[in-house]
């Protein structure tokens, strides 16, 4: 039985823990600032977005090309190893789309759109990871993780829509008003594609939690197995609460917290915080 190696684009947003016990293969995701252009996770982190954009600079995320897929995939299958590979939606960017054209020059890779981000598609990345560990082959790998897909529950509590309207994804006049409105608006990830879900008003800490318990209401339709916590910019003390309210309200067999990448960083700003889970 031949090896397979598990492989995402960096916008899976797992630990670089998680990508080392498990030797997940990551490409990145571009950044370009001005005339240069950085690679997510291996040149640029989200504090530099941060620091860009309160330089008054603009960050524009990139998808990996063809090309890089091509000799991504190449170095990956030189020892005659299969891969599976999880991108980011194709709601999203062109990624999936770009990752499919290279596939086909290498007949053991297949590869998944994840109808997700962040660690939406970080669970299914970690759903292959076992599966591969466990002996189960390339095509049923591939048929599961598409019906997870599904099933994810992701979203992401904003503190401020700034971002959003410095990348077009929201109107400056909508984002002042819910500046002074106070207003923290809930983005959900629904059929591959981002929706704005309740709006919670005050300050983020209240928002979190007023969200938290809407996300988890519901116990008997949670599958256990893991949560996790995705967080941009976020103090650790508001991180510490969001876990305390979850293992009160929930009984997740693991809970990972993650700091979201350069792609959710760029789009949402700093205080900016999600849990992703499964739903059975």
């Amino acid at each position: 039985m031949r090896m397979i190696r598990v492989s995402a684009d960096s916008t899976c947003d797992l630990s670089p823990v998680l990508l080392e016990r498990f030797n997940i293969a990551i490409t990145p995701l571009s950044i370009t600032v001005g005339d240069k252009v950085f690679k997510d996770a291996v040149d640029i982190r989200p504090e530099d977005i941060f620091r860009f954009v309160g330089e008054g600079k603009t960050c524009v995320t990139g998808a990996v090309n063809v090309y890089e897929y091509q000799q991504h995939f190449q170095r990956l299958t030189a020892n005659g190893h299969q891969v599976i590979h999880i991108c980011l939606g194709s709601g999203f960017s062109s990624c999936y789309n770009h990752a499919v054209l290279a596939a086909r020059d290498f007949p053991g890779v297949e590869v998944v759109d994840s109808k997700n981000l962040s660690t939406g598609s970080g669970h299914l990345v970690y759903e292959a990871a076992l599966m591969a560990a466990d002996g189960t082959e390339l095509p049923e790998i591939k048929r599961k993780l598409d019906e997870l897909g599904s099933k994810i529950d992701a979203s992401f509590i904003i503190d401020q829509l700034d971002y959003l309207a410095k990348g077009g994804r929201c109107s400056a006049i909508t984002a002042q008003g819910a500046k002074i409105l106070r207003l923290k608006p809930c983005i959900e990830v629904r059929d591959g594609a981002m929706i704005v879900g309740r709006k919670y008003r005050g300050v983020f800490e209240k928002a979190l939690r007023l969200y938290v318990l809407d996300r988890l209401h519901d116990p008997s339709v949670l599958e256990p197995s893991r949560l996790f916590i995705t967080g941009a910019g976020c103090d650790p003390e508001v991180v510490t609460m969001v876990r305390s309210l979850v293992e009160e309200h929930a009984q997740f067999k693991e809970i990972i917290v993650t700091e979201a990448g350069c792609t959710i960083s760029n789009h949402c700003g700093p205080n900016t915080l999600g849990i992703l889970f499964k739903r059975l």
